[in-house]
């Protein structure tokens, strides 16, 4: 194997893509927060962060894929703590109702991004009329998979008899991320507790009923 270091000209060159795939994410992240999925384009983020168009669009062919890329980093932290839960051993309702609130609290903090992604995932719903492909690399829905970190914890409950068999974790899973996605559109001032109060009632009414029959409405409903 050859172990001599790379060329120059070919690290300059890595590097300098690599800093203007940042410089483009960075762009991406303010418009879209700031002026929503319909408003913001690609050549303003190109011309905010300095570079050509053609040079966006040799990063990012289409805006979906570009708002895929700025929102990815929010779930894959979401993701990395699911994965260690459930390699702890941990119990699912706690993780669960952890997860849940974190995610509000993402859409919350992040609420135009959140509602952009929204709109994003729509539009390319609508535009190919299927359900994710995981090879599509132009999808939202693949690129920050929204669901992931629950769906992982679900089919894991789901195994070893913590959680009901039936919805199956992709179904509830997705309907659960739905609700809070369309919240962030036409509930953004609402505050993450309460839209984590709904994403649980919802899930455990699914799969651990008695934890919603239960309440008593006194201090945190989950525990």
């Amino acid at each position: 194997m050859d172990e001599r270091p790379a060329d120059p000209r070919t690290r300059a060159a890595r590097t300098k893509r690599v800093r203007t795939r940042a410089a483009l994410i960075a762009a991406a992240d303010s418009a879209f927060s700031r002026r929503g999925w319909a408003a913001t384009r690609i050549e303003d983020i190109a011309d905010a962060a300095g570079v050509s168009s053609a040079t966006a669009y040799n990063h990012f062919p289409t805006k979906h894929a570009l708002l895929g890329a700025v929102y990815e980093p929010h779930v894959r932290g979401l993701i990395r703590q699911a994965e260690a839960d459930i390699a702890a051993g941990r119990p699912v309702v706690g993780a669960l109702v952890e997860q849940i609130n974190a995610l509000a609290r993402l859409s919350w903090y992040h609420r135009g991004l959140t509602a952009s992604f929204t709109a994003a995932v729509l539009d390319y719903t609508i535009r190919t009329g299927k359900a994710p492909d995981p090879e599509d690399q132009a999808d939202p829905r693949v690129l920050a998979p929204i669901n992931m970190a629950l769906l992982l914890l679900i089919q894991h409950g789901q195994a070893n008899g913590e959680l009901r068999s039936h919805p199956p974790a992709s179904e509830i899973s997705g309907m659960v991320v739905n609700l809070l996605l369309v919240r962030s559109i036409n509930r953004e001032d609402e505050p993450p507790a309460v839209t984590a109060d709904l994403m649980l009632t919802l899930l455990f009414g699914a799969l651990r009923p008695e934890l919603v029959i239960a309440r008593d409405g006194a201090g945190s409903p989950w525990g």
